[in-house]
């Protein structure tokens, strides 16, 4: 009974019911679009880092991960990548890598380059490589061709079918020098990779640095990113060899972690003053209400209503308003993060470049994930149904009186 009266009561005033389930829906909306760009800005540059980097776990030499040199190259046969396939069912392929640092020049010009030798369908494979090439083509597996990132071309004064000398030390010493036609240029979207990487093939890499059938890491992707723990216990406990060791891209980039994490805690400081704000426009909204239904209250107490039941009832008015103010905002909210998620904003001018400064591409997309839903529907509701308490509170408190000469 006290449900339907309640039901049958929101909607005698329709104009007040929609204002107030507006003012809470919009809150909902405003809180979703906040926590989802949040959250897909993050997830852009762990994706960046890991695609274009790290790779999302790596097989190593326990001794790399100190002293990341040559030195502590491992060996590496097909038969690993073999046995990481089969027996990986959430593995979805591997690519072995050799990454060193060499002295890069041009006909007048000498810049400092990292030099990744690696494979290229994998690369393909795990960021789509091919999709960023500006100029030229790729390289084929041991024909001494190179691809550089497009900021080092120009910093070095080459373009295509020119020749790029690299000088640097190989394994356990050994000089390491070599000429590579330039077969193409790329874009990379990490502007301190597009300052310095230089691609070529596995096989003229372990050629070059004296390394056969030597990698410093073998990346291994997983079928899902969830997935990423779960694989790396599995590797963990699946090698022999005491001497390789797994490590996620949560353990090669702590940093980044460490960014993410006082960006999450300035991101909450905001959320916090946006509560109170929201706070304070559904306030606003029930304390009209309220208001105008005073002499409502006092006529209805008047005639005998037991002001609990009364109580009883108007809270479970706005208990329906809330549910209806946020099933209302889930529904626009997932429709506006949906179009923001396939249509990013793009950042320009000096925003642009401070982005970029960190590595991630000048876009802020927004991320579709339940648990947004979940945490900010479950704030917003408990933040409405609190102040939903105020007719209660005001109806225990009326004086019977002064309601009937409103």
């Amino acid at each position: 009974m006290y449900f339907k009266l309640a039901w049958r009561n929101i909607w005698r005033n329709k104009r007040r019911t929609m204002i107030t389930v507006s003012s809470i829906m919009f809150a909902v909306v405003f809180a979703l679009f906040v926590e989802s760009i949040e959250r897909g800005a993050h997830d852009l540059m762990i994706d960046n880092m890991t695609r274009f980097h790290t790779g999302y776990m790596q097989v190593q030499d326990y001794r790399y991960k100190n002293e990341p040199s040559l030195d502590n190259s491992f060996y590496y046969e097909d038969d690993i990548g073999d046995w990481i396939g089969k027996n990986g069912n959430l593995v979805a392929f591997s690519i072995p890598r050799i990454e060193t640092f060499m002295l890069a020049a041009g006909e007048e010009h000498t810049r400092g380059a990292i030099v990744m030798g690696t494979d290229l369908a994998g690369e393909n494979r795990l960021n789509n490589l091919e999709e960023r090439l500006i100029d030229g083509r790729f390289f084929e597996p041991g024909e001494g061709t190179a691809v550089l990132g497009e900021r080092l071309a120009d910093r070095l004064g080459l373009a295509v079918g020119d020749t790029l000398v690299l000088l640097g030390q190989g394994r356990f010493g050994m000089t390491a020098a070599g000429k590579f036609k330039v077969a193409g240029l790329i874009r990379h979207p990490l502007r301190e990779m597009n300052n310095q990487i230089v691609y070529i093939s596995l096989p003229d890499a372990q050629w070059l640095l004296s390394a056969e059938d030597h990698i410093t890491a073998l990346l291994v992707t997983p079928d899902h990113v969830r997935h990423t723990e779960t694989v790396a216990g599995m590797l963990r406990s699946g090698f022999d060899n005491e001497e390789l060791r797994v490590q996620t891209w949560p353990e090669m980039m702590p940093e980044l972690l460490e960014a993410l994490a006082f960006d999450r805690a300035s991101t909450r400081v905001m959320m916090i003053i946006l509560y109170v704000v929201i706070g304070f426009g559904i306030f606003g909204t029930i304390l009209t209400m309220t208001l105008e239904r005073l002499r409502e209250f006092g006529i209805l107490l008047s005639v005998g209503m037991h002001r609990l039941r009364l109580a009883l009832v108007v809270f479970i008015e706005t208990f329906f308003i809330s549910v209806l103010g946020v099933l209302i905002g889930f529904v626009l909210g997932f429709f506006v993060i949906l179009y923001f998620h396939y249509n990013p904003i793009r950042l320009g001018g000096d925003m642009e470049a401070v982005v970029q400064e960190w590595g991630i591409e000048p876009i802020m997309p927004a991320a579709l994930a339940p648990d947004i839903f979940l945490w900010q529907g479950m704030i917003i509701f408990i933040l409405a149904t609190v102040i939903c308490l105020y007719p209660g509170i005001k109806i225990f408190t009326l004086n019977i009186l002064d309601s009937a000469r409103n």
